[in-house]
């Protein structure tokens, strides 16, 4: 079936090169061999070729659109996340796991149906220096770095420097249980009309030399929902400040992160963020992040640091070297690697040699 999907989609941008639709198929291509200490619970190492990201998660995908007139266009865009150490699909085991929307856009904005990125990515997408890399910020929360929803409604328009945008999901995840991609909260029951809704609002200024951002995200649980929203009366809510500014080939993003989770395990938390970016040439760019997570002042934080070397062979093909540091006080158990453990007090150490591909 997936594999007719594909053909079908294939065939349709083929169709298209000769009508008024245009049709781009798109990807990164992204892995590398890995080495971690302080796995846990036994204290161990691994070596391992990681399968949900590297520098940026492996992906393919379909973009088209269609002039409508008027200076109205229609769209779609259907993206499928990968694993390259199997080849197997991502995101809950769904053929076009990252976005799978269609939409229409004009000069008051753009207005987009089904599953897509909601406001904290538009957010902090240009603030979060290192973003989906295996070390970064989204250690601390995993929900960052999967910032979208199903069955979702979302409207982004932009005006100058000024952008504002909104999500309203109905169901905010079919997918499970296979988190943190996927949390097993459908939604759309009759029966509890609360259950896995979401909804997602921000607004952004961007300068050529500045910008600075808000959002904020409220995602309601639901029967059977993981990580402990299992009723529709819990919530999980983030709200996040963010900036960024540029300096000749250097620039620096940063903010905050404030948590509320009114699950059984109520807690709060605040997430600290800086990232450094510079440019040394064409071809040679470092970046690094330091992060903290503070959570209920409970002196069971974490705190992060990443760096990052990158050589870009041309425009689509680069390798990089990346390392991260987490120290977990306390009780704090924070995984340095996306899917590999640690125990509580730990602190783990990794470094990843990787080779990246655009087309």
């Amino acid at each position: 079936m997936q594999s007719k999907l594909i053909c079908a989609a294939l065939a349709m941008g083929a169709a298209s090169s000769a009508g008024a639709q245009n049709v781009t198929i798109y990807g990164f291509l992204d892995t590398g061999v890995e080495y971690i200490n302080h796995v846990g619970p036994l204290n161990t190492n691994l070596v391992r070729m990681p399968n949900l990201t590297g520098s940026t998660p492996s992906r393919f995908g379909f973009r088209g659109t269609e002039d409508l007139g008027g200076g109205v266009k229609a769209f779609f865009i259907l993206e499928s996340g990968i694993g390259l150490d199997t080849g197997a699909l991502n995101y809950g085991n769904r053929l076009f796991g990252r976005q799978a929307l269609i939409g229409l856009s004009s000069s008051y904005g753009t207005l987009t149906l089904g599953r897509q990125w909601t406001m904290t990515f538009h957010a902090m997408m240009d603030t979060d220096i290192l973003g989906p890399n295996i070390y970064a910020m989204g250690d601390l929360d995993g929900a960052l770095p999967n910032a979208r929803s199903d069955n979702t409604v979302g409207y982004l328009g932009k005006f100058g420097g000024l952008s504002v945008g909104a999500t309203y999901s109905l169901g905010r995840d079919a997918a499970g249980p296979a988190g943190p991609q996927a949390t097993n909260c459908p939604g759309e029951l009759a029966t509890d009309k609360r259950a896995c809704k979401e909804w997602t609002a921000m607004v952004k200024y961007d300068s050529p030399g500045y910008g600075v951002s808000a959002s904020y995200d409220k995602l309601n649980g639901g029967p059977g929902a993981l990580f402990g929203l299992t009723r529709s009366d819990f919530s999980d809510e983030r709200s996040t400040l963010n900036g960024y500014a540029k300096i000749g080939r250097s620039k620096v993003g940063g903010g905050v992160v404030h948590r509320r989770n009114t699950s059984a395990a109520s807690f709060t938390s605040n997430l600290y963020y800086l990232g450094a970016l510079h440019a040394i040439t064409e071809a040679w760019v470092v970046d690094a992040q330091v992060a903290r997570l503070a959570v209920d002042r409970s002196g069971n934080d974490s705190n992060f640091v990443a760096a990052r070397v990158t050589y870009n062979f041309s425009r689509r093909t680069a390798a990089y070297l990346t390392a991260g540091h987490m120290v977990n006080q306390g009780s704090a158990a924070v995984g340095l690697s996306p899917g590999v453990a640690t125990f509580a007090g730990a602190d783990p150490s990794a470094v990843m040699l990787g080779l990246r591909h655009a087309f």
